[in-house]
């Protein structure tokens, strides 16, 4: 009688077993479709948002490097007392804006130079402020009358140190007109950054948040 008895609850107890087993691993696989679900949900929102950080930290580290560039290249005309332009080249798809130290045009082995990266390029000109491109940057409190130096001008420092607009035949006459503005940008239409370089030769790298240049 008891082996019988012992045997059905063994049996029942077996069952439960099998039973909690199974509504275990049926917890499990939902569990772990809600967490998939999860995921992709933050990943659908989050991805495009740091997509979108990465360009705006390459864009900003470029300009940071082009204004560092200008300024070495102030400090180096006005140690020499020589005048150095600033120029553009392409190498293998890449834009590099180099020194040109002894103003032949190219880019010799002892000139200054950083490249753009291949997501990043000079732009033409000053941006349109429609279809998506931002407005031209403008300096808060600069009386020039002219209009300011875009990437159409070739700028130059003198031997004082200050930037030119460097006119063909090669002049550098400063103080400039006005200040310079140089612009660069990506694959996206609103990804732009911006060098502005004063007349007295002060440079700051700008970066166009979709609304207004900071």
């Amino acid at each position: 009688m008891h082996d019988v008895r012992d045997r059905k609850v063994g049996m029942r107890e077996e069952k439960g077993n099998r039973h909690l087993r199974a509504s275990a691993e049926g917890f499990s696989l939902v569990e772990l479709c809600v967490v998939i679900l999860i995921v992709l949900i933050i990943a659908a929102i989050a991805i495009p948002s740091a997509i979108q950080t990465w360009y705006d930290m390459q864009l900003r580290s470029t300009s940071s490097e082009v204004a560092d560039l200008m300024q070495r290249t102030r400090m180096l005309a006005a140690k020499n007392n020589a005048t150095y332009p600033i120029r553009y080249n392409l190498l293998n798809g890449v834009q590099r804006i180099f020194v040109d130290l002894n103003n032949n045009g190219t880019l010799d082995a002892n000139e200054p130079y950083i490249d753009l990266g291949r997501q990043i390029v000079a732009a033409a000109g000053a941006p349109s402020g429609s279809g998506g491109q931002p407005t031209p940057y403008v300096l808060a409190g600069d009386t020039s009358t002219g209009t300011a130096c875009d990437n159409t001008c070739i700028m130059a420092y003198s031997p004082r140190g200050l930037p030119c607009n460097y006119t063909n035949p090669p002049v550098c006459s400063t103080p400039a007109a006005s200040y310079f503005v140089y612009y660069f940008q990506d694959s996206r239409p609103n990804g732009w950054t911006a060098v502005y370089v004063t007349k007295a030769g002060r440079s700051k790298s700008l970066l166009w948040n979709g609304s207004s240049w900071n």
